[in-house]
């Protein structure tokens, strides 16, 4: 059998102190005289000892745990962001003293179940909301009922500005993104730059389809941009349908809403002719895909996305304070040989930070 595992009682013991003075050792080292402390602290490093969880929180009625859905597999190619995130979010959570309370859903009102099972539990303090949608039903119950969240992605809505959100939320700037590779397409002489895009709504894909926008607009005020945009599922098949009616219209260029659509725009290029094929395309996700394969992309901030999600759900649950809003610019990455040098395979930091933090 092996060693019994060490606790507050039989550490008091074997030192000759009170449980109460390892107890403030542990918890209020300021009011333990430092021999006693430094003795004392000696020893719990020694044992090994571990305070329990369990009682910790029934001391404090908090968890130390943050709720968060693990999110259906919808794309080889582009589920890894969100993959990416969780990872970094439990390192993160982890440095501060919180745990991931991971868990599935079959749909949003499957999940706004399991967080009223796991509040009224006492098995989160908190939740971190992913895949934000327009006018989404998880934000209005979570705070309805008054349960501190950060949302990564903007409180997307037909009516109300997500900057007068009433709660945290982190995104990063989907259409400062689009905007910049556009700009740099125009700079190499590009004038009729294709977009393919997801079908338009007022949510990640709007946003992205507005930074091409943009900088089309600002090239020429005349132009008819509904010409260069084709609609297509986030899907390489029907992206590569898509693709087709871009370049059939004379695009020299192709700016994607999401890796997965530039995957489809280049199998589009493979059917056509040597110089045809000379057509630059930007995904965006920057995914494993993209780099493997040579494809420029957008490369979105997803450490620091998670690294101030918890940052924000932690000073949530610390104290009340106003709403805080960031949005975190991403990087464009330029690997296509079609795209003009001198920064040809390297990351270019072309947007401007626009990371904004509403008091």
């Amino acid at each position: 059998m092996g060693a019994r595992r060490p606790t507050l009682e039989s550490l008091a013991t074997e030192l000759g102190v009170s449980r109460q003075t390892v107890w403030n050792v542990l918890n209020r080292p300021s009011v333990v005289a430092e021999p006693t402390r430094e003795r004392v602290a000696a020893a719990v490093d020694a044992a090994g000892y571990v305070p329990s969880r369990a009682g910790r929180q029934l001391r404090t009625q908090r968890s130390h745990a943050i709720g968060i859905r693990l999110m259906p597999t919808f794309d080889g190619i582009n589920g890894h962001i969100l993959d990416t995130f969780v990872h970094e979010l439990a390192e993160h959570a982890h440095r501060s003293d919180y745990r991931l309370a991971l868990f599935a859903a079959a749909n949003e009102a499957d999940e706004i179940a399991t967080y009223a099972r796991m509040r009224a539990a006492n098995e989160i303090d908190g939740v971190v909301l992913t895949s934000t949608t327009i006018d989404d039903e998880r934000i209005a119950w979570l705070l309805e009922n008054d349960v501190p969240f950060v949302s990564f992605g903007r409180p997307w809505r037909r009516d109300v500005d997500a900057s007068t959100a009433p709660h945290d939320w982190v995104d990063v700037d989907g259409a400062a993104g689009t905007e910049a590779v556009t700009r740099r397409l125009l700079a190499d002489g590009h004038s009729r730059i294709g977009y393919l895009s997801w079908p338009a709504q007022p949510d990640v894909g709007g946003d992205r389809l507005a930074g091409w926008q943009r900088a089309m607009r600002d090239a020429s005020d005349e132009r008819d941009l509904s010409t260069l945009i084709a609609e297509c599922s986030n899907d390489v098949t029907d992206a590569r349908r898509a693709a087709r009616q871009l370049l059939d219209r004379g695009v020299t260029a192709v700016v994607c809403a999401s890796d997965t659509l530039a995957l489809g725009a280049r199998a589009a290029l493979g059917a056509r002719s040597a110089d045809a094929r000379r057509v630059p395309i930007v995904g965006f996700d920057d995914t494993p895909v993209a780099r493997a394969l040579g494809i420029s992309s957008v490369a979105q901030p997803i450490v620091r996305a998670a690294r101030t999600s918890v940052s924000l759900l932690v000073s949530r649950l610390a104290e009340e304070r106003p709403p805080e809003h960031v949005l975190l610019s991403p990087s464009p990455v330029f690997r296509d040989s079609e795209i003009a040098t001198p920064s040809l395979f390297e990351s270019v930091g072309t947007i401007q930070e626009k990371e904004i933090t509403n008091p």
